[in-house]
Protein backbone atom coordinates (compact mmCIF):
# COMPACT_ATOMS: atom_id res chain seq x y z
CA UNK A 1 0.00 0.00 0.00
CA UNK A 2 1.21 3.49 -0.83
CA UNK A 3 1.44 5.48 2.40
CA UNK A 4 0.69 8.86 0.83
CA UNK A 5 -2.45 7.53 -0.85
CA UNK A 6 -3.72 5.83 2.31
CA UNK A 7 -3.02 8.98 4.28
CA UNK A 8 -5.66 10.80 2.26
CA UNK A 9 -8.43 8.30 2.78
CA UNK A 10 -8.29 6.70 6.24
CA UNK A 11 -7.13 6.94 9.84
CA UNK A 12 -3.67 5.50 10.46
CA UNK A 13 -2.52 4.06 13.78
CA UNK A 14 1.13 4.29 14.82
CA UNK A 15 2.71 2.14 17.53
CA UNK A 16 3.51 3.19 21.10
CA UNK A 17 6.59 3.71 23.23
CA UNK A 18 9.81 1.82 22.58
CA UNK A 19 11.85 3.11 25.53
CA UNK A 20 9.13 2.19 28.00
CA UNK A 21 8.97 -1.33 26.62
CA UNK A 22 12.75 -1.85 26.55
CA UNK A 23 12.92 -0.78 30.18
CA UNK A 24 10.37 -3.50 31.00
CA UNK A 25 12.81 -5.96 29.45
CA UNK A 26 15.63 -4.87 31.75
CA UNK A 27 17.49 -2.03 30.02
CA UNK A 28 20.45 -1.23 32.33
CA UNK A 29 20.68 2.38 33.58
CA UNK A 30 22.71 4.54 31.20
CA UNK A 31 22.60 2.10 28.29
CA UNK A 32 21.19 3.29 24.98
CA UNK A 33 17.99 1.45 24.01
CA UNK A 34 19.28 1.35 20.42
CA UNK A 35 22.06 -1.05 21.40
CA UNK A 36 19.39 -3.68 22.06
CA UNK A 37 19.03 -3.97 18.26
CA UNK A 38 22.36 -5.78 18.24
CA UNK A 39 22.70 -7.12 21.78
CA UNK A 40 19.13 -8.39 22.21
CA UNK A 41 17.48 -8.47 18.76
CA UNK A 42 14.84 -10.94 19.94
CA UNK A 43 13.59 -8.40 22.49
CA UNK A 44 13.19 -5.62 19.93
CA UNK A 45 11.54 -7.88 17.39
CA UNK A 46 9.13 -9.13 20.05
CA UNK A 47 8.18 -5.56 20.99
CA UNK A 48 7.48 -4.73 17.35
CA UNK A 49 5.41 -7.88 16.97
CA UNK A 50 3.34 -7.00 20.03
CA UNK A 51 2.47 -3.63 18.47
CA UNK A 52 1.56 -5.31 15.18
CA UNK A 53 -0.74 -7.71 17.00
CA UNK A 54 -2.27 -4.77 18.88
CA UNK A 55 -3.31 -3.23 15.56
CA UNK A 56 -0.62 -0.70 14.64
CA UNK A 57 -0.42 0.24 10.96
CA UNK A 58 3.05 1.78 11.32
CA UNK A 59 6.00 0.25 13.18
CA UNK A 60 8.76 2.69 14.09
CA UNK A 61 12.33 1.46 14.22
CA UNK A 62 14.32 1.45 17.44
CA UNK A 63 16.52 4.29 16.20
CA UNK A 64 15.27 7.32 18.16
CA UNK A 65 18.80 8.12 19.35
CA UNK A 66 20.79 6.33 16.66
CA UNK A 67 22.93 9.30 15.67
CA UNK A 68 26.71 9.49 15.58
CA UNK A 69 27.00 11.68 18.68
CA UNK A 70 24.96 9.42 20.94
CA UNK A 71 26.52 6.24 19.54
CA UNK A 72 30.04 7.57 20.06
CA UNK A 73 30.12 5.93 23.50
CA UNK A 74 29.36 2.53 21.95
CA UNK A 75 31.27 0.31 19.56
CA UNK A 76 28.56 0.52 16.90
CA UNK A 77 28.17 2.76 13.88
CA UNK A 78 25.02 4.54 12.76
CA UNK A 79 24.80 2.25 9.78
CA UNK A 80 25.05 -0.90 11.88
CA UNK A 81 22.39 0.17 14.36
CA UNK A 82 19.96 1.56 11.78
CA UNK A 83 20.30 -1.40 9.41
CA UNK A 84 19.72 -3.95 12.17
CA UNK A 85 16.78 -1.92 13.49
CA UNK A 86 15.10 -1.92 10.08
CA UNK A 87 15.67 -5.66 9.66
CA UNK A 88 13.97 -6.36 13.00
CA UNK A 89 11.06 -4.00 12.37
CA UNK A 90 10.53 -5.32 8.86
CA UNK A 91 10.57 -8.93 10.04
CA UNK A 92 7.87 -8.23 12.62
CA UNK A 93 5.83 -5.77 10.55
CA UNK A 94 4.83 -8.08 7.72
CA UNK A 95 2.66 -5.95 5.43
CA UNK A 96 2.65 -2.97 7.81
CA UNK A 97 4.66 0.17 7.14
CA UNK A 98 8.09 0.63 8.72
CA UNK A 99 9.11 4.16 9.70
CA UNK A 100 12.67 5.29 10.32
CA UNK A 101 12.51 6.98 13.73
CA UNK A 102 14.75 10.04 14.24
CA UNK A 103 14.70 11.98 17.51
CA UNK A 104 16.62 15.05 18.66
CA UNK A 105 20.38 14.92 18.27
CA UNK A 106 20.94 15.64 21.94
CA UNK A 107 22.80 18.94 21.64
CA UNK A 108 21.36 22.44 21.45
CA UNK A 109 21.53 24.25 18.13
CA UNK A 110 23.27 27.57 17.74
CA UNK A 111 22.92 30.13 19.29
CA UNK A 112 21.66 28.35 22.44
CA UNK A 113 24.28 25.63 21.97
CA UNK A 114 27.27 24.86 19.80
CA UNK A 115 25.66 22.58 17.17
CA UNK A 116 25.59 24.34 13.81
CA UNK A 117 22.80 23.91 11.28
CA UNK A 118 25.21 22.31 8.83
CA UNK A 119 26.36 19.76 11.44
CA UNK A 120 22.77 18.90 12.35
CA UNK A 121 21.90 18.41 8.70
CA UNK A 122 24.81 16.01 8.13
CA UNK A 123 24.00 13.99 11.25
CA UNK A 124 20.40 13.50 10.15
CA UNK A 125 21.41 12.86 6.53
CA UNK A 126 23.60 9.97 7.65
CA UNK A 127 20.65 8.37 9.46
CA UNK A 128 18.36 8.90 6.48
CA UNK A 129 20.80 7.33 4.03
CA UNK A 130 21.19 4.29 6.25
CA UNK A 131 17.44 3.92 6.67
CA UNK A 132 16.73 4.27 2.96
CA UNK A 133 19.42 1.73 2.16
CA UNK A 134 17.88 -0.70 4.66
CA UNK A 135 14.42 -0.30 3.12
CA UNK A 136 12.14 1.82 5.33
CA UNK A 137 8.78 3.04 3.99
CA UNK A 138 8.68 6.50 5.54
CA UNK A 139 10.60 8.81 7.86
CA UNK A 140 9.30 9.95 11.26
CA UNK A 141 11.08 12.93 12.84
CA UNK A 142 9.79 13.26 16.40
CA UNK A 143 10.06 14.87 19.83
CA UNK A 144 11.91 17.96 18.58
CA UNK A 145 11.74 21.11 20.69
CA UNK A 146 13.62 23.32 18.24
CA UNK A 147 12.05 24.25 14.90
CA UNK A 148 15.52 24.98 13.53
CA UNK A 149 16.64 21.43 14.27
CA UNK A 150 13.38 20.20 12.74
CA UNK A 151 14.24 22.09 9.53
CA UNK A 152 17.67 20.45 9.40
CA UNK A 153 16.07 17.00 9.85
CA UNK A 154 13.33 17.59 7.28
CA UNK A 155 15.75 18.88 4.66
CA UNK A 156 18.07 15.93 5.30
CA UNK A 157 15.13 13.56 4.82
CA UNK A 158 13.78 15.22 1.67
CA UNK A 159 17.14 15.82 0.00
CA UNK A 160 18.36 12.27 0.59
CA UNK A 161 15.19 10.30 -0.09
CA UNK A 162 11.84 10.40 -1.88
CA UNK A 163 9.99 8.85 1.07
CA UNK A 164 7.06 10.39 2.95
CA UNK A 165 8.28 12.62 5.79
CA UNK A 166 6.39 13.29 9.03
CA UNK A 167 7.59 15.71 11.69
CA UNK A 168 6.20 16.07 15.21
CA UNK A 169 7.31 18.58 17.81
CA UNK A 170 7.04 18.63 21.56
CA UNK A 171 5.27 21.50 23.37
CA UNK A 172 5.23 22.46 27.03
CA UNK A 173 2.33 23.72 29.17
CA UNK A 174 2.79 27.25 27.78
CA UNK A 175 1.82 25.92 24.35
CA UNK A 176 5.26 26.52 22.91
CA UNK A 177 8.31 24.45 22.04
CA UNK A 178 11.58 24.69 23.94
CA UNK A 179 12.76 27.49 21.63
CA UNK A 180 9.45 29.37 21.66
CA UNK A 181 7.53 28.25 18.56
CA UNK A 182 3.75 28.12 18.89
CA UNK A 183 1.55 25.76 16.82
CA UNK A 184 0.89 28.39 14.13
CA UNK A 185 4.62 28.98 13.59
CA UNK A 186 5.24 25.24 13.48
CA UNK A 187 2.57 24.76 10.82
CA UNK A 188 3.82 27.67 8.70
CA UNK A 189 7.42 26.42 8.68
CA UNK A 190 6.78 22.67 8.35
CA UNK A 191 4.17 23.01 5.62
CA UNK A 192 6.55 25.30 3.75
CA UNK A 193 9.25 22.64 3.94
CA UNK A 194 6.91 20.14 2.30
CA UNK A 195 6.36 17.49 4.97
CA UNK A 196 3.56 14.98 4.34
CA UNK A 197 2.13 15.26 7.85
CA UNK A 198 2.95 17.15 11.04
CA UNK A 199 1.92 17.14 14.64
CA UNK A 200 2.85 16.73 18.29
CA UNK A 201 4.15 13.87 20.39
CA UNK A 202 5.40 13.28 23.93
CA UNK A 203 5.00 16.65 25.72
CA UNK A 204 2.02 16.24 28.02
CA UNK A 205 -0.72 13.74 28.55
CA UNK A 206 -3.51 13.65 25.96
CA UNK A 207 -5.80 15.98 27.93
CA UNK A 208 -3.05 18.57 28.28
CA UNK A 209 -2.39 18.41 24.54
CA UNK A 210 -5.96 19.18 23.50
CA UNK A 211 -5.49 22.98 23.14
CA UNK A 212 -2.33 22.46 21.10
CA UNK A 213 -3.99 19.84 18.91
CA UNK A 214 -6.94 22.18 18.36
CA UNK A 215 -4.58 24.87 17.05
CA UNK A 216 -2.62 22.47 14.85
CA UNK A 217 -5.79 21.13 13.24
CA UNK A 218 -7.24 24.61 12.73
CA UNK A 219 -4.11 25.90 10.96
CA UNK A 220 -2.81 22.86 9.09
CA UNK A 221 -3.89 21.84 5.62
CA UNK A 222 -1.87 18.63 6.11
CA UNK A 223 -2.80 15.51 8.11
CA UNK A 224 -1.99 15.85 11.81
CA UNK A 225 -0.31 13.11 13.87
CA UNK A 226 -0.69 13.02 17.66
CA UNK A 227 1.24 10.63 19.93
CA UNK A 228 0.76 11.71 23.57
CA UNK A 229 2.32 10.33 26.71
CA UNK A 230 0.20 8.18 29.01
CA UNK A 231 -0.23 11.21 31.26
CA UNK A 232 2.44 13.10 33.18
CA UNK A 233 4.85 10.74 34.94
CA UNK A 234 4.87 10.40 38.70
CA UNK A 235 7.85 9.11 40.67
CA UNK A 236 6.99 5.92 42.57
CA UNK A 237 9.79 4.13 44.42
CA UNK A 238 12.39 5.86 42.27
CA UNK A 239 10.85 5.13 38.88
CA UNK A 240 8.53 7.04 36.57
CA UNK A 241 4.97 5.75 36.52
CA UNK A 242 2.45 7.00 33.96
CA UNK A 243 -1.04 7.29 35.45
CA UNK A 244 -3.46 6.85 32.52
CA UNK A 245 -5.19 3.60 31.67
CA UNK A 246 -5.67 2.49 28.05
CA UNK A 247 -9.41 3.21 28.35
CA UNK A 248 -8.93 6.84 29.46
CA UNK A 249 -6.20 7.31 26.82
CA UNK A 250 -8.57 5.98 24.16
CA UNK A 251 -11.30 8.51 25.08
CA UNK A 252 -8.91 11.42 24.63
CA UNK A 253 -7.60 10.04 21.34
CA UNK A 254 -11.15 9.73 20.01
CA UNK A 255 -11.78 13.35 20.99
CA UNK A 256 -8.75 14.33 18.91
CA UNK A 257 -9.97 12.25 15.97
CA UNK A 258 -13.30 14.09 16.10
CA UNK A 259 -11.31 17.36 16.07
CA UNK A 260 -9.71 16.29 12.77
CA UNK A 261 -6.59 14.33 13.72
CA UNK A 262 -5.90 11.62 11.13
CA UNK A 263 -2.85 9.79 12.56
CA UNK A 264 -2.71 8.57 16.16
CA UNK A 265 -0.40 6.59 18.41
CA UNK A 266 1.36 6.70 21.74
CA UNK A 267 4.58 7.96 23.27
CA UNK A 268 6.15 7.60 26.74
CA UNK A 269 4.34 5.22 29.03
CA UNK A 270 2.16 3.66 26.33
CA UNK A 271 2.28 -0.07 25.63
CA UNK A 272 0.61 -2.49 23.20
CA UNK A 273 -2.51 -2.35 25.42
CA UNK A 274 -2.83 1.37 24.65
CA UNK A 275 -2.47 0.80 20.91
CA UNK A 276 -5.03 -2.01 21.09
CA UNK A 277 -7.46 0.39 22.76
CA UNK A 278 -6.84 2.99 20.06
CA UNK A 279 -7.36 0.42 17.31
CA UNK A 280 -10.63 -0.71 18.81
CA UNK A 281 -11.78 2.88 19.16
CA UNK A 282 -11.02 4.08 15.62
CA UNK A 283 -12.03 0.97 13.70
CA UNK A 284 -14.95 1.85 11.48
CA UNK A 285 -14.49 5.62 11.90
CA UNK A 286 -14.19 7.85 8.86
CA UNK A 287 -11.57 10.58 9.23
CA UNK A 288 -12.73 14.17 9.22
CA UNK A 289 -12.45 16.00 5.92
CA UNK A 290 -9.18 17.80 5.36
CA UNK A 291 -10.17 21.20 3.97
CA UNK A 292 -7.51 23.48 2.53
CA UNK A 293 -6.59 26.16 5.05
CA UNK A 294 -4.00 27.94 2.97
CA UNK A 295 -3.01 31.42 4.11
CA UNK A 296 -0.14 33.78 3.34
CA UNK A 297 2.40 33.76 6.14
CA UNK A 298 6.09 34.06 6.91
CA UNK A 299 7.86 33.11 10.12
CA UNK A 300 11.00 33.24 12.16
CA UNK A 301 11.85 30.26 14.34
CA UNK A 302 9.38 31.43 16.99
CA UNK A 303 6.99 33.93 15.43
CA UNK A 304 4.62 33.82 12.46
CA UNK A 305 3.18 36.81 10.61
CA UNK A 306 -0.04 36.20 8.67
CA UNK A 307 -0.98 38.56 5.85
CA UNK A 308 -4.61 39.45 5.02
CA UNK A 309 -5.07 39.87 8.80
CA UNK A 310 -4.58 43.59 9.16
CA UNK A 311 -1.75 45.81 7.95
CA UNK A 312 1.74 44.34 8.39
CA UNK A 313 4.74 46.68 8.36
CA UNK A 314 7.92 45.63 6.55
CA UNK A 315 10.86 47.54 8.03
CA UNK A 316 13.09 48.66 5.19
CA UNK A 317 16.01 50.44 6.85
CA UNK A 318 18.62 47.69 6.35
CA UNK A 319 19.13 48.44 2.67
CA UNK A 320 22.56 48.96 1.13
CA UNK A 321 21.05 50.83 -1.84
CA UNK A 322 19.74 53.69 0.25
CA UNK A 323 21.40 53.48 3.66
CA UNK A 324 25.04 54.57 3.77
CA UNK A 325 25.48 53.27 7.31
CA UNK A 326 24.62 49.74 6.10
CA UNK A 327 27.27 49.97 3.38
CA UNK A 328 29.89 51.19 5.87
CA UNK A 329 29.02 48.47 8.38
CA UNK A 330 29.31 45.70 5.78
CA UNK A 331 32.58 47.00 4.39
CA UNK A 332 34.06 47.47 7.86
CA UNK A 333 32.76 44.16 9.15
CA UNK A 334 30.82 45.90 11.95
CA UNK A 335 27.59 43.98 11.48
CA UNK A 336 26.69 44.68 15.10
CA UNK A 337 25.58 48.14 13.96
CA UNK A 338 23.14 46.54 11.52
CA UNK A 339 21.84 44.17 14.19
CA UNK A 340 21.20 47.24 16.33
CA UNK A 341 19.13 48.70 13.51
CA UNK A 342 17.11 45.49 13.42
CA UNK A 343 16.43 45.74 17.15
CA UNK A 344 15.36 49.37 16.78
CA UNK A 345 13.00 48.60 13.90
CA UNK A 346 11.32 45.89 15.96
CA UNK A 347 10.82 48.36 18.81
CA UNK A 348 9.34 50.82 16.29
CA UNK A 349 6.66 48.32 15.27
CA UNK A 350 8.02 46.42 12.26
CA UNK A 351 6.43 43.02 11.68
CA UNK A 352 8.99 41.85 9.08
CA UNK A 353 12.56 43.04 8.51
CA UNK A 354 13.84 43.50 4.95
CA UNK A 355 17.56 42.93 4.37
CA UNK A 356 19.29 44.04 1.15
CA UNK A 357 23.09 43.88 1.18
CA UNK A 358 23.83 44.02 -2.56
CA UNK A 359 26.96 46.17 -2.84
CA UNK A 360 29.14 46.33 -5.97
CA UNK A 361 32.43 44.44 -5.61
CA UNK A 362 31.36 42.85 -2.33
CA UNK A 363 30.67 39.18 -1.55
CA UNK A 364 26.94 39.50 -0.94
CA UNK A 365 26.64 35.80 -0.08
CA UNK A 366 28.95 36.08 2.90
CA UNK A 367 27.44 39.39 3.99
CA UNK A 368 23.89 38.01 3.88
CA UNK A 369 24.78 34.80 5.69
CA UNK A 370 26.50 36.73 8.47
CA UNK A 371 23.53 39.04 8.88
CA UNK A 372 20.96 36.25 8.82
CA UNK A 373 22.91 34.37 11.49
CA UNK A 374 23.31 37.39 13.74
CA UNK A 375 19.91 39.02 13.33
CA UNK A 376 17.87 35.84 13.86
CA UNK A 377 19.74 35.32 17.14
CA UNK A 378 18.52 38.56 18.71
CA UNK A 379 15.34 39.51 16.81
CA UNK A 380 12.48 37.05 16.41
CA UNK A 381 10.86 38.83 13.46
CA UNK A 382 10.60 37.08 10.07
CA UNK A 383 13.14 38.33 7.52
CA UNK A 384 12.77 39.44 3.92
CA UNK A 385 15.85 38.62 1.83
CA UNK A 386 16.50 40.93 -1.10
CA UNK A 387 19.06 41.53 -3.80
CA UNK A 388 20.60 38.05 -3.82
CA UNK A 389 22.02 36.12 -6.74
CA UNK A 390 20.69 32.58 -7.16
CA UNK A 391 23.64 30.86 -5.48
CA UNK A 392 23.58 33.22 -2.50
CA UNK A 393 19.80 32.87 -2.19
CA UNK A 394 20.03 29.07 -2.05
CA UNK A 395 22.50 29.16 0.85
CA UNK A 396 20.63 31.87 2.76
CA UNK A 397 17.30 30.07 2.49
CA UNK A 398 18.80 26.83 3.75
CA UNK A 399 20.40 28.56 6.73
CA UNK A 400 17.38 30.68 7.64
CA UNK A 401 15.47 29.65 10.75
CA UNK A 402 11.83 29.77 9.68
CA UNK A 403 9.94 30.70 6.52
CA UNK A 404 11.34 33.91 5.00
CA UNK A 405 10.10 36.33 2.38
CA UNK A 406 12.18 36.62 -0.80
CA UNK A 407 12.21 39.79 -2.89
CA UNK A 408 13.85 40.23 -6.27
CA UNK A 409 11.45 38.71 -8.82
CA UNK A 410 9.63 40.48 -11.63
CA UNK A 411 7.58 39.10 -14.53
CA UNK A 412 10.63 38.37 -16.69
CA UNK A 413 10.77 34.62 -17.25
CA UNK A 414 14.56 34.39 -16.87
CA UNK A 415 14.41 36.10 -13.47
CA UNK A 416 11.61 33.83 -12.26
CA UNK A 417 13.44 30.74 -13.50
CA UNK A 418 16.53 31.71 -11.48
CA UNK A 419 14.70 32.38 -8.20
CA UNK A 420 11.65 30.11 -8.01
CA UNK A 421 13.50 26.77 -7.66
CA UNK A 422 15.11 27.81 -4.37
CA UNK A 423 11.90 29.42 -3.11
CA UNK A 424 10.01 26.20 -3.77
CA UNK A 425 12.70 23.95 -2.29
CA UNK A 426 12.91 25.80 1.01
CA UNK A 427 9.26 26.77 1.33
CA UNK A 428 9.63 30.56 1.32
CA UNK A 429 7.20 33.29 0.33
CA UNK A 430 8.16 35.40 -2.68
CA UNK A 431 7.48 39.00 -3.69
CA UNK A 432 6.72 39.50 -7.37
CA UNK A 433 7.28 43.00 -8.74
CA UNK A 434 4.80 44.16 -11.41
CA UNK A 435 6.98 46.95 -12.71
CA UNK A 436 8.67 45.16 -15.60
CA UNK A 437 8.67 42.17 -17.91
CA UNK A 438 10.30 41.42 -21.29
CA UNK A 439 8.06 43.99 -22.97
CA UNK A 440 8.90 46.82 -20.58
CA UNK A 441 6.95 48.64 -17.90
CA UNK A 442 3.16 48.37 -17.46
CA UNK A 443 0.88 51.12 -18.71
CA UNK A 444 -2.11 50.79 -16.41
CA UNK A 445 -3.61 48.73 -13.59
CA UNK A 446 -4.85 45.99 -15.93
CA UNK A 447 -1.32 45.49 -17.25
CA UNK A 448 -0.08 45.11 -13.68
CA UNK A 449 -2.84 42.58 -13.03
CA UNK A 450 -1.69 40.54 -16.02
CA UNK A 451 1.90 40.63 -14.77
CA UNK A 452 0.78 39.53 -11.32
CA UNK A 453 -1.16 36.64 -12.83
CA UNK A 454 1.85 35.63 -14.90
CA UNK A 455 4.08 35.63 -11.80
CA UNK A 456 1.57 33.56 -9.81
CA UNK A 457 1.17 31.01 -12.62
CA UNK A 458 4.93 30.71 -13.10
CA UNK A 459 5.36 30.22 -9.35
CA UNK A 460 2.69 27.52 -9.35
CA UNK A 461 4.53 25.68 -12.14
CA UNK A 462 7.48 25.38 -9.75
CA UNK A 463 5.27 24.07 -6.94
CA UNK A 464 4.86 27.40 -5.14
CA UNK A 465 1.21 27.86 -4.08
CA UNK A 466 -0.48 31.18 -4.81
CA UNK A 467 -0.68 31.83 -1.07
CA UNK A 468 3.10 32.08 -1.02
CA UNK A 469 3.12 34.85 -3.64
CA UNK A 470 2.89 38.52 -2.64
CA UNK A 471 2.64 41.16 -5.36
CA UNK A 472 4.57 44.45 -5.29
CA UNK A 473 2.77 47.32 -7.00
CA UNK A 474 5.46 49.97 -6.51
CA UNK A 475 5.73 52.30 -9.52
CA UNK A 476 8.92 52.21 -11.55
CA UNK A 477 8.98 56.03 -11.40
CA UNK A 478 7.10 57.25 -8.38
CA UNK A 479 7.74 60.83 -9.41
CA UNK A 480 5.74 60.34 -12.60
CA UNK A 481 2.30 61.65 -13.46
CA UNK A 482 -0.38 61.38 -10.80
CA UNK A 483 -2.50 59.09 -12.96
CA UNK A 484 0.29 56.50 -12.86
CA UNK A 485 0.31 56.72 -9.09
CA UNK A 486 -3.42 56.08 -9.10
CA UNK A 487 -3.07 53.15 -11.52
CA UNK A 488 -0.71 51.50 -9.05
CA UNK A 489 -3.36 51.83 -6.34
CA UNK A 490 -6.06 50.47 -8.64
CA UNK A 491 -3.78 47.51 -9.35
CA UNK A 492 -3.73 46.70 -5.63
CA UNK A 493 -7.53 46.43 -5.61
CA UNK A 494 -7.63 44.35 -8.81
CA UNK A 495 -4.92 41.93 -7.65
CA UNK A 496 -6.65 41.36 -4.34
CA UNK A 497 -10.15 41.05 -5.78
CA UNK A 498 -9.41 38.97 -8.89
CA UNK A 499 -6.36 36.93 -7.82
CA UNK A 500 -6.74 36.89 -4.04
CA UNK A 501 -3.06 37.68 -3.55
CA UNK A 502 -1.49 39.73 -0.78
CA UNK A 503 0.10 43.03 -1.84
CA UNK A 504 3.04 45.19 -0.86
CA UNK A 505 4.21 48.68 -1.84
CA UNK A 506 7.51 50.48 -1.15
CA UNK A 507 6.55 53.76 0.51
CA UNK A 508 10.23 54.65 0.97
CA UNK A 509 10.45 55.32 -2.78
CA UNK A 510 7.60 57.82 -2.56
CA UNK A 511 9.14 59.59 0.40
CA UNK A 512 12.52 59.85 -1.35
CA UNK A 513 10.95 61.41 -4.43
CA UNK A 514 9.42 64.22 -2.38
CA UNK A 515 11.97 64.79 0.41
CA UNK A 516 10.71 68.31 1.11
CA UNK A 517 7.05 67.40 1.48
CA UNK A 518 6.42 65.00 4.33
CA UNK A 519 2.72 64.88 3.63
CA UNK A 520 3.07 63.10 0.24
CA UNK A 521 4.35 59.78 1.55
CA UNK A 522 1.85 59.59 4.40
CA UNK A 523 -1.07 60.57 2.20
CA UNK A 524 -0.17 58.09 -0.52
CA UNK A 525 0.21 55.36 2.09
CA UNK A 526 -3.22 56.15 3.52
CA UNK A 527 -4.70 55.93 0.03
CA UNK A 528 -2.94 52.62 -0.65
CA UNK A 529 -4.21 51.14 2.62
CA UNK A 530 -7.74 52.20 1.69
CA UNK A 531 -7.31 50.32 -1.61
CA UNK A 532 -6.41 47.18 0.35
CA UNK A 533 -2.60 47.25 0.67
CA UNK A 534 -1.45 44.49 3.03
CA UNK A 535 2.20 45.21 3.76
CA UNK A 536 3.88 48.57 3.07
CA UNK A 537 7.68 48.72 3.10
CA UNK A 538 8.54 51.70 5.27
CA UNK A 539 11.18 53.32 7.40
CA UNK A 540 9.77 52.55 10.86
CA UNK A 541 11.62 55.60 12.16
CA UNK A 542 9.51 57.94 9.98
CA UNK A 543 7.01 59.25 12.53
CA UNK A 544 4.45 60.46 9.97
CA UNK A 545 4.40 57.10 8.19
CA UNK A 546 4.10 55.15 11.43
CA UNK A 547 1.26 57.42 12.61
CA UNK A 548 -0.56 56.82 9.32
CA UNK A 549 -0.41 53.06 9.83
CA UNK A 550 -1.47 53.38 13.46
CA UNK A 551 -4.42 55.62 12.60
CA UNK A 552 -5.56 53.33 9.77
CA UNK A 553 -5.45 50.30 12.04
CA UNK A 554 -7.46 52.14 14.68
CA UNK A 555 -10.10 53.49 12.31
CA UNK A 556 -10.50 50.18 10.45
CA UNK A 557 -10.92 48.19 13.66
CA UNK A 558 -7.58 46.39 13.50
CA UNK A 559 -5.57 45.67 16.61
Amino acid sequence: MDFRSELKRRLIVFDGAMGTMVQHYGLPPGQLPETFNILHPDVIEDIHRQYVEAGADVITTNTFGANELKLKSTEYTVEQVVTQAVVLARRAAGNKWVALDMGPIGQLMEPMGCLSFEQAYEIYARQVKAGVQAGVDLILIETLGDLYEAKAAVLAAKENSSLPVICTLTFDQSGRTLTGADPLTAVVVLEGLGVDALGVNCSLGPEGLLPIVKELVSYSSLPVLVQPNAGLPQMVEGRAVYPLTPEVFQRHILTMVRMGVRLVGGCCGTTPDFIRAIRQGVDGLTPAALPAKRFTAVASGSRAVVFHQGVKVIGGSINAKFNESVIRAIRNGTTGDIVSQAIVQKSQGADVLAIDVAIPEMDEKEAMLNLVREIQVVVNLPLELDGLKADALEVALKLYNGKPLVRGVNAEQAIMDSVFPAVAKYGACVVGYTGRDERGTPVDARDRLKMAERIALAAESYGIPKEDVIIDCTMADVGALSWEAMEALKAIRLIKDELGLATTLDIREVCRRWPNDDSIGGTYLAMALAYGLDAPVVDPGDARIVETVRAFRLLSGQR
